[in-house]
């Protein structure tokens, strides 16, 4: 038998073995507080220990066996970094999922070199800019908005000068008001539209103090404070990321007006 081969049984055994779950046993006779039994994560060493254990026949080994338990903690930890090993490679077969250099090997393979990862992005701020481009809708105001959003977290205002649903229609209250709803129309700027998109909300550089902060100090040991760039803030999103994700999904021929804010 080889040792591949040996693994799978293994695999396949252990599968029907049951593991007891933690039992909190009260001591008697004092007020100590209660032994815990301590929690076993499926698949970590102590786990495939127990595994193993469970596979002894009965009755061999029931008193203390170091030199066994020794043996069979090698053989649990090895197999501890394989169930490791196949729950990140698990992780790595979706979108949502996935991290790491995997991540990259994603956008390469549906956007070639046209998406690749910022200097120091985390894998979230990538995730997001993937599925921006994936699989939305394109050609269409729905699309664009669409895409901003998931792109930034917030919806842009979008506003098409020949769409009366924008302009606001006469005699419908509803659709037209000073400083409530409607604005002023034209047949001239027919094919363009005007956007304002909207940078995402970030929680800023984790551990750094900002202005006014009495945790940020000159020449103080325990100072919070140091020299940081725009690609350290958590979800950072720049001006070129909208700009670009925008022209992907806009109709070709088109004119889109694009003011970006806070």
């Amino acid at each position: 038998m080889t040792p591949i081969q040996a693994f799978y049984i293994l695999r396949r055994r252990f599968a029907a073995v049951v593991i007891p779950t933690p039992i909190v046993t009260p001591t008697q006779g004092d007020a100590r507080p209660p032994v815990v039994t301590p929690t076993i994560a499926k698949g970590d060493q102590a786990d495939m220990l127990a595994r193993l254990r469970a596979l002894l026949p009965n009755g061999w080994f029931s008193g203390s066996s170091p030199v066994l338990d020794t043996v069979l903690s090698g053989l649990a930890w090895a197999l501890a970094q394989v169930y490791a090993l196949i729950a990140y490679a698990r992780l790595q077969t979706r979108l949502a999922t996935a991290t790491d250099g995997f991540l990259d090997l994603i956008a390469f393979d549906f956007f070639g070199q046209t998406l690749p990862r910022k200097s120091q992005e985390s894998d979230p701020s990538f995730r997001k800019r993937i599925q921006a481009q994936l699989l939305i809708e394109k050609g269409t105001r729905t699309g664009l908005i669409k895409s901003l959003t998931l792109l930034t977290g917030r919806a842009p205002l979008v506003f098409e000068p020949t769409r009366g649903q924008d302009t606001g229609y006469y005699d419908t209250p509803t659709t037209m008001g000073y400083d409530v709803a409607g604005a002023y129309g034209e047949y001239d700027l027919n094919h363009q539209a005007f956007v304002i998109a909207y940078r995402p909300t970030t929680s800023g550089i984790p551990g750094i103090a900002g202005y006014d902060d009495p945790q940020g100090a000159y020449d103080v040991p325990t100072s919070s404070t140091e020299y940081t760039d725009q690609s350290m803030i958590n979800g950072y999103l720049s001006d070129a990321d909208i700009y670009n994700a925008i022209d992907q999904v806009k109709p070709v021929g088109t004119i889109v007006w694009t003011a970006i804010s806070n």
